[in-house]
């Protein structure tokens, strides 16, 4: 992951995580979220089934946060963002989760808050799953 042309995440295998927040979620809610991403069961064992989960398998995750999960495109032909949480309330959650998964053990790379980003992702399998907490 790129940002401003300078990268600044990279892992192997793992998770890639796109992360937003909304007005309503609180530091409550990280500790629930870092631990169903830590043992979230959708990576390959060895029969191909979808058991093994990431603090089973590399422990790495890639989090990048992305207001525009709460887009809103049901009226009009411009999404609204309406429901995304300001900067300055999604990011100490963010970071908070981050520190939550790293407690668990968790290898972590991030991008950077406010600034626009390019990700690159090889999406094996695929899987894509959204969670809502």
């Amino acid at each position: 992951m790129t940002s401003e042309g300078v990268e600044v995440g990279r892992i192997g295998d793992g998770l890639c995580c796109l992360v937003g927040f909304t007005h309503d979620d609180d530091a409550s809610m990280v500790p629930k979220m870092a631990d169903k991403l830590w043992n979230l069961r959708i990576i390959d064992d060895a029969d191909g089934v979808m058991n093994r989960s990431v603090a089973d398998t590399s422990k790495a995750l890639l989090l990048v946060s992305q207001f525009t999960l709460y887009g809103d495109a049901r009226k009009g032909r411009r999404p609204t963002w309406i429901n995304a949480a300001r900067p300055e309330h999604a990011e100490p959650l963010f970071t908070e989760l981050v520190n939550a998964l790293i407690s668990r053990g968790a290898t972590v790379e991030t991008g950077r808050f406010r600034t626009e980003m390019q990700v690159g992702l090889i999406n094996d399998g695929p899987a894509t799953v959204m969670l809502e907490l």
